[in-house]
């Protein structure tokens, strides 16, 4: 299935602007596009310089076509994920980015 390419375009722009370009080299947000999700990720260098980056999943976006709405995930310990019931699926991609951004909820940014 196929993502609305301009909700993903929204998605990459946001992550992109989350961290100063002038900190990337120390810190960066991504989307990793599935077939019918995006996840958000924290992207850090190896801490000893020696190795791959981390990608820590911060949240997932999950759409449903028959509806044509986004719903947020949160991730567990276990790196499962699981619907946050905090904030109702929306057809409008925007506002769940700035939920996850502004809600001050632990759950995503801890």
């Amino acid at each position: 299935m196929a993502l609305p390419e301009t909700d993903l375009h929204r998605i990459h722009l946001w992550a992109r602007e989350r961290v100063p370009e002038h900190l990337w080299d120390q810190v960066k947000v991504e989307a990793d596009v599935g077939d019918r999700h995006v996840d958000i990720v924290e992207v850090r260098p190896p801490w000893d310089g020696v190795g791959e980056h981390t990608r820590f999943p911060i949240a997932r976006l999950r759409y449903t076509k028959a509806s044509g709405q986004w719903a947020i995930y949160w991730r567990d310990r276990n790196l499962k994920f699981h619907e946050y019931k905090r904030k109702r699926p929306s057809k409008n991609i925007q506002s769940l980015l700035d939920y996850i951004d502004t809600s001050g909820d632990p759950i995503f940014w801890g």
